[in-house]
């Protein structure tokens, strides 16, 4: 996970971008067919929160800003944002103070605590006030109890006022829009500076807005004229997003701007001799995320030569099944935003998604591996009909592909509009495996590239389906990291980030998406509260197809020895918040008007956005009305204090010691996973009972395990934090360990 944010950091300097708009924590993926849930990491807040905390300091790591979004509970794309979907307003995500602190806050506080340098509010309404406007959100929550001393930038059209958002704790907003796309009305540029001329939003507000912007950029070394050469010299973007040509406009937003010079330098990032091998890291990271759920009668791993799959043939005869295996016969980048499921899924879609420089694909992936002489190779793009079940039935082994895909709500395809529909494969993918499955001559393995849970109730159970591989999107590595897996290359270690039902229902009452509106203003309820995925199931005793944290190997291990030492801790509450360092005190003087002013000869672009006014008589002074109680300083948070928190909440409260085994006959990986149960029969300082998830992840470590002496068994070492311990007190609004017997 560091080692791909380091590259994302390596990649983007090399291009001159000196922030990058990710990770991704936010949606969590409270719903399942989510159309944003596969930009982030998993189901879980502890797997987001460890996730993003490696790929920020990765990217950081570089020189590069990481931006820690979508903050927060932008869970779902219908009706996402103001006018997208038809509504006048954003749907408003109505959320309790407890869940948001231990689920939604959670990977952001991690974001905060691996010192990331910037914040990008959501589009959503967060309890009826937009997130990019809500001053418990980011003064409250985010400044205050999670330190976080970034800036916070606002995503395109996510801004819905000025000062009210400034006020809250805005400080940065995407250029070119203001209440309509690329209308180039900002609702700061120039309004801003009238605003702090007009004394409406306080100078002190400016310098904070300034300083934690200027601040990241010292922070991250992008002050260095080594590192960060001038544009004169090199330096400053080197592509344009808006054409492959070298040469076009050097001012593409502008309608009135016919300058043309050069755009694109074509600057290689992927392979270079002060970064590693890219393609090589992909494909490493592709196969790790592949995940086998099923491999009966050892179907898997495969011989290059077919040895050991049953012929009456000349050559073993093996034929791949679906488009999902070919190339997209238009181009790799055909689909724009690669908003299509048509060919190998390496991605979903949206502003998430990039362009690929290649993509190596499962049937010339496979084709290249099988040995031609002893294996009669074959495949059918197609997803239906008789030609399918024909092919199948002259073939030794079968493999099919199938798909789910889903994407950013600017878009859509197939009648899927950012989020899915339902939480099957696409494209006739369930009857694809039971027509193969049921006419194959031999076994059937079953690859699934999918944005997240999928059902595969039609089809698990048949007799012909021997193996299972979820290999997620894998990118443009997308053919040699599955035929790493399929050939035993790499011993598959992946683990399903998600939980996959044998119904949508399964999920809970509350985990669909909300299609239609339920008012001018959609109001989404999050009533679940802390039981979203496993946590839904445990609660409910509900058998799912295959747990969240599921993955098999190619060995088997196992777990002994399993020590628990608590390292006690002083109290049930952390200790006191400790004193902040004294802040810059810069000059709280409103300036000169006159300073504002247009200078003389500039050039205005149309549609570009300036902080200078036209006009002296534009200045207006007068009291504004300040929301009740802005003048009075609240009292800080005892949960705050640093970056991340109070730091005692990270202070060592448990340490677990195991032992891992490999009793199997090959190398392999196995992710140890640690989930803490809290005592029963808590009650809060009130009285009132405290109800916990019968289990939550808190703490993993992925461990290879060899097969000599010397390395099949290796120590298991994790740590649990005070946090990892606490729950969210609502009365207190603190962090509380309860007093009881914890399980492990």
């Amino acid at each position: 996970m560091y080692e791909r944010g380091k590259a994302h950091g390596f990649e983007a300097k090399k291009k001159g971008i000196n922030v990058l708009l990710g990770p991704s924590m936010g949606p969590l993926g409270k719903l399942p067919a989510g159309g944003r849930n596969w930009e982030g990491f998993g189901a879980d807040p502890v797997l987001q929160g460890y996730a993003a905390a490696q790929t920020i300091k990765g990217i950081q790591d570089s020189g590069v800003i990481a931006t820690a979004k979508h903050y927060v509970a932008n869970e779902q794309e219908h009706f996402r944002q103001s006018w997208e979907w038809g509504t006048p307003n954003a749907i408003s995500s109505n959320i309790d103070d407890r869940t948001m602190r231990e689920l939604y806050a959670w990977p952001f506080a991690e974001s905060v605590r691996a010192g990331v340098a910037s914040v990008m509010c959501s589009y959503n309404q967060v309890n009826n006030s937009y997130a990019c406007q809500n001053s418990a959100l980011l003064n409250g929550i985010l400044k205050d109890e999670l330190g976080f001393q970034g800036f916070v930038q606002s995503d395109w059209l996510a801004q819905r006022s000025g000062v009210a958002s400034a006020l809250a704790g805005l400080d940065m907003t995407m250029p070119g829009d203001g209440l309509s796309w690329a209308d180039g009305k900002s609702l700061w540029g120039s309004e801003l500076a009238k605003a702090v001329l007009n004394s409406s939003v306080p100078v002190d507000r400016l310098n904070d807005m300034t300083m934690r912007i200027v601040a990241a950029w010292y922070q991250l070394g992008q002050d260095d004229a080594t590192a960060w050469p001038s544009e004169k010299d090199g330096g400053g973007p080197n592509f344009s997003s808006w054409t492959d040509d070298e040469e076009g406009l050097l001012h593409p937003g502008s309608p009135d701007a016919k300058e043309k010079g050069v755009v694109n330098k074509f600057v290689q990032t992927q392979n270079t001799t002060e970064g590693v091998d890219h393609d090589t890291l992909a494909r490493q990271i592709a196969a790790e995320g592949i995940v086998m759920v099923k491999n009966e009668g050892d179907v898997l791993p495969l011989k290059r030569d077919g040895s050991g799959i049953e012929t009456t043939n000349e050559k073993v005869k093996i034929a791949v099944f679906g488009d999902g295996a070919f190339p997209n016969a238009a181009g790799n980048n055909a689909c724009k935003d690669r908003a299509c499921n048509t060919g190998t899924l390496a991605m979903g879609w949206g502003s998430g998604a990039v362009e690929l420089p290649y993509l190596s694909t499962p049937v010339d992936a496979l084709h290249h591996n099988f040995d031609g002489d002893r294996v009669d190779f074959s495949g059918l793009a197609d997803n239906s009909g008789k030609k399918v079940a024909k092919l199948a039935k002259e073939q030794d082994l079968c493999i099919a592909f199938i798909s789910a895909d889903a994407g950013e709500g600017f878009v859509s395809w197939n009648g899927v509009k950012g989020d899915r529909n339902d939480l099957y494969a696409q494209k006739g993918g369930d009857k694809l495996v039971k027509s193969v499955a049921e006419n194959c001559g031999g076994d059937t393995i079953v690859v699934l590239n999918t944005v997240g849970p999928v059902i595969l109730e039609k089809w698990i159970d048949l007799p012909g389906v021997k193996a299972v591989l979820i290999a997620h999107l894998p990118g443009e590595e997308a053919g040699n990291a599955l035929a790493d897996v399929l050939f035993g290359d790499v011993n598959p270690s992946g683990a399903l980030p998600y939980t996959i039902a044998k119904d949508e229902k399964d999920y809970g009452p509350t985990s669909g998406i909300m299609y239609l509106p339920n008012a001018i203003v959609p109001q989404q309820d999050f009533t679940e509260g802390l039981y979203i995925d496993y946590r839904y199931f445990d609660k409910q005793s509900i058998a799912p197809r295959y747990e969240f944290g599921f993955g098999l190997s190619y060995t088997i291990f196992k777990l002994s020895s399993m020590f628990l030492n608590p390292q006690g801790l002083s109290g049930a509450t952390p200790a006191p918040r400790p004193d902040a360092l004294v802040a810059p005190q810069l000059s709280t003087e409103v300036p000169d008007a006159a300073e504002a002013l247009w200078p003389k000869g500039m050039k205005n672009l149309k549609k570009y956005v300036y902080p200078y006014i036209a006009s002296l008589s534009t200045i207006k002074v007068g009291a504004y009305p300040y929301p009740v109680g802005y003048a009075t300083p609240n009292p800080l948070s005892p949960a705050g204090g640093a970056e991340g928190g109070n730091p005692d909440l990270y202070t060592t409260a448990l340490k677990v010691q195991a032992t891992l085994t490999n009793t199997g006959s090959v190398p392999g990986q196995a992710v140890v996973q640690a989930y803490l149960s809290f005592p029963p029969n808590v009650m809060s300082p009130s009285g009132k009972p405290i109800d916990f998830p019968v289990r939550v992840l808190r703490q993993w470590d992925k461990i290879f395990v060899g097969t000599s002496n010397e390395e099949k068994r290796q120590p298991v070492k994790l740590e649990l934090t005070r946090k990892d311990c606490s729950y969210w007190d609502i009365e207190l609004q603190n962090w509380v360990v309860p007093k009881g017997e914890f399980k492990m």
